[in-house]
């Protein structure tokens, strides 16, 4: 007998009579069963009671049928029509993270959390992303210059804003991890490049203050050319940064942050905090980037050691590789469960179980169970949509 589990055409089952059973005798035999059509082989489609489908199952088989299965419903995966998508996104988007399969229960649309990118700002025409961006009036955005003005000079925030959420599906550019999501840019990198711890804390704070679900840092704390870390010895820290992410992660924001792009043993702060999910990067192969930092703070690992595309500067388009660009396809896995999760059950999940959800269900790479170089594994979106151990239990 087949899994009478998932979705299924209701009333209805498909058999395989035992060699000799007649259907009229079978009918004879099990009471509210009419065979409907019968296929070149033997198979029919039998109508049942609406509710029934297995208990009848039960009963054709003892009845003498071979075997007997729901009428499973498939739907074809949502693959979008972005410029780039098929070419050049599709290999890492959907073969490595699964997220076609996963865009089928969401696109992040339907109850979209509120998400913060702390960068270099963004710009904010670029066509693919205008309609994605959140730029709520008398706030002001950009607390590195104090300017009034987000708009981004580097490209960095504007290519993590595009792989997180760019327009997608509107026959043009790249797709995002969420379908054009609800993405605040708060600049906390000045024009000149430079950021600070409190640059840093007064954009966690912003988001706390708006309202976001979901934080984005793409960014470490430098010390001698390498990020630095809370796992090392001696440890860096920050301290009032830290108070500040502790306290928005108590009132439910999820943080994300990219471990470093310097092959060190050690996950670069602030992503080494406990309160931060640390993402590293593989590449297409599923192997550790050579320049992924790794450590024992390290929680999953998402494309980025081949090339991301993503949106860039002047309305362009670009690819680059790094855990700047592995964390924001992290932080849009995150974004699509909340969506569902919040639209089924009216709540949004806490940080505790959105970290469970997805380490629960990371593909395993490595040695067996959790390891240093790739953490609990490789994030996949298909895996988090569906389990209901985990994620929808």
């Amino acid at each position: 007998m087949g899994r009478f589990e998932g979705d299924y055409v209701p009333g209805e089952v498909l058999a395989i009579p035992a060699p000799g059973l007649s259907l009229q005798a079978l009918k004879a035999q099990v009471a509210d069963v009419e065979p409907q059509e019968e296929l070149p082989g033997g198979l029919v489609r039998l109508k049942v009671p609406v509710g029934q489908e297995e208990a009848k199952a039960r009963a054709l088989l003892k009845a003498g049928m071979r075997y007997v299965q729901p009428n499973y419903i498939y739907k074809p995966l949502k693959v979008p029509n972005d410029t780039y998508y098929y070419s050049a996104q599709r290999i890492y988007l959907n073969n490595l993270v699964g997220l076609e399969a996963a865009w089928d229960s969401s696109t992040g649309r339907g109850c979209p959390p509120l998400v913060a990118v702390l960068d270099t700002g963004v710009q904010k025409d670029h066509p693919d992303l205008a309609a994605s961006l959140w730029l709520p009036r008398g706030w002001e955005l950009d607390v590195a210059d104090r300017d009034g003005d987000p708009s981004d000079r580097d490209g960095h925030g504007t290519g993590v804003v595009g792989v997180l959420g760019a327009q997608t599906d509107n026959r043009q550019g790249i797709a995002g991890v969420t379908w054009g999501g609800y993405i605040l840019p708060i600049k906390v990198f000045g024009d000149n490049g430079d950021g600070s711890s409190w640059t840093v804390l007064q954009g966690v704070r912003l988001a706390r203050q708006l309202g976001a679900r979901i934080v984005n840092l793409s960014l470490c704390l430098m010390i001698g050319g390498e990020c630095a870390s809370s796992d090392s010895v001696p440890p860096y820290d920050d301290p009032a940064l830290t108070s500040e992410i502790r306290q928005g992660r108590a009132e439910g924001i999820v943080f994300v942050g990219a471990s470093g792009n310097y092959n060190q043993p050690v996950v670069g702060y602030p992503a080494s905090l406990p309160e931060v999910i640390a993402v590293g990067v593989v590449t297409n192969s599923k192997t550790r980037a050579s320049f992924s930092n790794y450590g024992v703070s390290l929680d999953l690992v998402a494309p980025g050691g081949d090339p991301v595309w993503m949106t860039g500067l002047r309305g362009s388009y670009v690819s680059n590789r790094g855990t700047s660009f592995s964390s924001p396809i992290v932080a849009g896995v995150v974004a699509l469960y909340m969506s569902k999760y919040a639209s089924e059950r009216k709540a949004w999940p806490t940080p505790d179980q959105v970290y469970t959800c997805l380490t629960g269900n990371a593909e395993d790479l490595g040695a067996s169970g959790r390891d240093d170089y790739y953490g609990f594994g490789l994030v996949r979106a298909d895996r988090v949509m569906t389990d209901t151990t985990y994620c929808f239990p």
